[in-house]
C-alpha cells in the first residue's frame, strides 16, 4: 500500500510577518528597569547653589537613579532625586582634579561608574560611586571639552579645545597588568567640535562648528561612511533618537533637522526656533 506525502496549504508555507526588534533592547526603558514619566504632571523644583559660577554639565546615570552635576569647582556632585535634591544631600567626589571640573559622563553599562574631565588641569578622572576616592586619573596633552562612552563601556571618546578627536580604551597592556584606561593611538588626526557613539557602537557621529556637513565614521576603522549636508554656517549639536531611527541636528542657521538613519535623508526640518 503506497503512502502519499502530506499535503500543505498555502497558508502553511507562507510565514507570518515578524516585526524586527525595535527599539534595540539595550536602549529600551524595560531593559533598564525604568518607567516612562508623565512630565507635564510634575512640578519643577528649583535647586540653587550658592556660587558665582555656573553648572556647566549635568548627566543621568544609566539606570536613571542618580544625577551628576559639575562646573562650579573641583567637585563632582551626585544626587539621588528619589530621596532628596537638597544641596546638602549631594554626595561629593573630590581629589581627582586640581582645577574646576567641566564635564561628566556615566558609563552606560554600570550605574555606579562615571568619569569627569577638566580643561584646565587636562585630566579625565574615572570614579566608582561606591567609593570616595577616584579609580584612575589619565593625564592628557590637550584640554578635554566633551566625553562620550561607547555602548559597551570599553571605549571613551573626547574632543579637545582645539577641535580634535581622541580616544581612550579600557584593557590591559600585557597579561600581567591590570585592566585600565589607556590613551589610544587613534588620536589627533580627525577634526571635530562634538562627537558621540551611535547606539550599537560601530559608528561615530561628528560635527564641526565651521562645517555644514555631519560626518559619520565607522568604528574602530574611522573610515568615512556618510557625510550629509545639514546646516549653513556650521553644525554645533546632534542627538540620537533612543530608538535609533532619527538623528536631530542643530546649527548656527537656527534650524533643527531630523535625518532618517536608514537612508540618511532629511525627513523633517524645523525652521522656526523662537
Amino acid at each position: 500500500m503506497s503512502t502519499l506525502p502530506p499535503t500543505t496549504s498555502i497558508e502553511d508555507e507562507i510565514q507570518a510577518p515578524q516585526r524586527p526588534p525595535t527599539p534595540p533592547f539595550h536602549v529600551t526603558f524595560a531593559a533598564r528597569g525604568l518607567h516612562a514619566q508623565n512630565f507635564p504632571a510634575h512640578k519643577p523644583r528649583d535647586l540653587r547653589i550658592p556660587s558665582s559660577q555656573a553648572m556647566t554639565h549635568v548627566a543621568w546615570s544609566c539606570d536613571g537613579r542618580r544625577l551628576a552635576a559639575v562646573g562650579i569647582d573641583k567637585i563632582t556632585r551626585i544626587w539621588t532625586p528619589e530621596t532628596s535634591m537638597e544641596y546638602r544631600a549631594a554626595t561629593h567626589f573630590s581629589g581627582g582634579h586640581s582645577d574646576d571640573v567641566d564635564h561628566v559622563s556615566w558609563n552606560p553599562t554600570h550605574p555606579e561608574l562615571f568619569c569627569s574631565s577638566s580643561q584646565r588641569d587636562r585630566r579625565i578622572v574615572f570614579w566608582d560611586a561606591r567609593q570616595s576616592r577616584h579609580v584612575q586619573q589619565v593625564q592628557l596633552k590637550v584640554s578635554p571639552v566633551q566625553t562620550n562612552y561607547a555602548p559597551d563601556g570599553k571605549s571613551l571618546l573626547y574632543t579637545s579645545a582645539g577641535h580634535q578627536l581622541f580616544f581612550l580604551t579600557y584593557g590591559r597592556d600585557n597579561e600581567s597588568s591590570k585592566d585600565a584606561w589607556q590613551i589610544s593611538d587613534k588620536d589627533g588626526t580627525i577634526v571635530a567640535s562634538t562627537a558621540m557613539f551611535n547606539h550599537v557602537g560601530d559608528g561615530i557621529i561628528l560635527t564641526h562648528h565651521s562645517e555644514h556637513n555631519i560626518r559619520i565614521l565607522d568604528y574602530p576603522s574611522l573610515a568615512l561612511r556618510e557625510s550629509p549636508a545639514a546646516h549653513v554656517g556650521g553644525c554645533v549639536a546632534v542627538a540620537l533618537d533612543p530608538r535609533g531611527r532619527y538623528l536631530a541636528s542643530g546649527g548656527y542657521d537656527s534650524i533643527v533637522n531630523m535625518f532618517d538613519l536608514n537612508e540618511w535623508i532629511c525627513a523633517r526640518t524645523i525652521a522656526s526656533c523662537e
